[in-house]
């Protein structure tokens, strides 16, 4: 199973747009058949200081089973044929 993970922050819009862009890709995705978990992290919220210290200047973040896929923006078709493989 693979897992996306996007790092986020409160109020940002370009984070927002991300999550509205792999949500609809986690469902196209369960729809095919493929298991897939989806998790949201704000990288400010307490105990996340190494998401912060690491990734806090990029953000939105996409990790795909724990290792930097994107950033500044989702990259949907990369992350669609990655999954597939």
């Amino acid at each position: 199973m693979s897992v996306i993970t996007l790092l986020t922050r409160e109020g940002c819009g370009m984070c927002a747009r991300a999550h509205d862009e792999l949500t609809a890709l986690v469902v196209e995705l369960r729809a095919a058949d493929r298991p897939v978990d989806y998790r949201q992290l704000d990288v400010d919220a307490p105990g996340n200081t190494e998401y912060r210290g690491e990734y806090g200047d990029m953000l939105p973040v996409v990790l795909l089973d724990g290792e930097q896929h994107s950033y500044w923006e989702a990259d949907i078709p990369q992350l669609r044929a990655d999954i597939l493989g």
